[in-house]
């Protein structure tokens, strides 16, 4: 037996193929499964089972049209109820996959209610766990992307879940979907893979024996929810048509909303107005989901030669197959403009007298280090609740987050409104603090 994984690092999930004597299970596979199923055909494996753990949230799945691709047979949690056509999986009734391969649903409600890890047994021994949001390592899938009303009594689902999984065989190996950079986990998850037996010893919440401690603990300090999140659920359930061939035609002017991908060194010498700057990264599907109104024309900027194939993937990924080309050359149109600094140079302007710093990390992020007489706005409420009244746009506006990234994204929403940011880039707030307690560090 072999297990492949397939990392998304910018929605923090993995996808796996697991092969066994010219058979493949795929599991929790996002919607550009070519990949995937090109991974099978260099193994020389069959599909025999395309298994989905959960009504996903964070992105659109491609289990029903690998299994249409494959004549693999597509399994979903029972109480799923999905519009199409499926086998379901009910709690400890096994799915035969010959050659000695058997699934064992087990249901793991929690993080969604209907739920259900994978167990893989290999000739009637258990070989693998495919846990999805249910036990991660070191965390938990969260219990609250359905909504406050339902979270705490899915959360004392979850506690019961996942000693339902640590007590299976401490040998057995864990394959969670979410993991590290996913918002679907209730506390920060470590490592990619691990064993019931490594999850016994350092998950924290393992070691909380009661329900209500263990949901306070879950509940007390959430992730903010991406927005993109409330259109994945209601996709999944009604089926997702197949991800449509990457084309991006060239074009002279835009149409609709132009979103920046270039590096932030580029954007900030000029950009068209009234463009969205979101750096392409692993993570540029997801802000772009975040943060432009759903369902509308997009047009990329580009510099020359760059890649937007990767681009339009991950915007697929989550359901949006609205962009419409890509401006590559902008003549002497880009005019909205903002400014990047180092760290030594962001101390020291932010120790005029007439200063003003925006620091737009998470809330958890400002709880654990902040600057006095900073203005706090989460990157994304800063789109939807506007800018923040006690920023005078007749003054420069300093903005910070980790690293620059998302400061950067802030900064061309502010240059949008007609204020003059200048992002602190390659830092953030925690250096920015080191930096005033100790001058010579900056």
């Amino acid at each position: 037996m072999e297990v492949t994984s397939f990392r998304t690092p910018g929605l923090g999930d993995q996808t796996y193929l697991l092969t066994h004597d010219g058979q493949g299970v795929l599991v929790d596979p996002q919607r550009d499964i070519g990949r995937f199923l090109d991974a099978a055909a260099e193994r020389d494996v069959e599909l025999r089972f395309v298994l989905e753990t959960h009504v996903h949230n964070d992105y659109v799945s491609g289990a029903e049209q690998a299994a249409l691709r494959t004549g693999a047979e597509l399994v979903l949690p029972a109480a799923a109820a999905p519009a199409y056509r499926h086998t379901p999986a009910f709690h400890l009734e096994d799915l035969d996959g010959g050659a000695g391969l058997t699934v064992r649903p087990v249901h793991t409600p929690g993080h969604t209610p209907e739920h259900t890890s994978y167990l893989v047994l290999i000739d009637g021994e258990p070989a693998a766990l495919f846990s999805g949001g249910s036990l991660l390592v070191a965390s938990a899938g969260r219990p609250d992307l359905l909504g406050p009303e339902r979270a705490r009594t899915l959360a004392r689902l979850q506690h019961r879940s996942l000693r339902r999984l640590a007590a299976l065989p401490p040998g057995l190996a864990l394959y969670p979907t979410h993991g590290e950079g996913s918002f679907c986990t209730a506390t920060g998850a470590g490592r990619l893979t691990s064993t019931i037996a490594a999850e016994l010893t350092d998950n924290p919440l393992l070691a909380i024996d009661d329900p209500e401690k263990f949901a306070d603990t879950l509940l007390t300090h959430p992730m903010p929810i991406p927005a993109f999140y409330r259109h994945m659920g209601p996709a999944n359930t009604l089926g997702v048509p197949a991800m449509p061939p990457v084309h991006v035609p060239d074009l002279n002017e835009p149409s609709g909303h132009v979103v920046d991908l270039r590096p932030r060194h580029l954007q900030a010498r000029g950009m068209l107005p009234g463009s969205y700057g979101i750096e392409l990264d692993d993570d540029f599907g997801s802000w772009t989901g975040w943060l432009l109104p759903r369902d509308e024309p997009i047009t990329l900027v580009a510099e020359p030669g760059q890649d937007v194939t990767e681009a339009v993937t991950q915007l697929a990924r989550i359901g949006i197959d609205t962009v419409q080309g890509v401006v590559r050359d902008l003549g002497q149109a880009a005019t909205q403009t903002y400014r990047l600094t180092d760290l030594d140079a962001f101390v020291k302007l932010l120790l005029q007298p007439d200063a003003q710093l925006l620091d737009v990390r998470m809330p958890s992020e400002q709880e654990q280090t902040r600057l006095a007489g900073a203005v706090e706005r989460f990157l994304p409420d800063l789109f939807t609740q506007g800018v923040p009244a006690e920023l005078d746009p007749e003054r420069p506006v300093l903005v910070a987050c980790a690293s620059g990234r998302r400061a950067a994204i802030a900064a061309a929403h502010l240059a949008r409104e007609g204020y003059r940011p200048i992002v602190l880039t390659g830092a953030g707030v925690p250096d920015v603090a080191a930096a005033l307690r100790d001058p010579d560090a900056a």
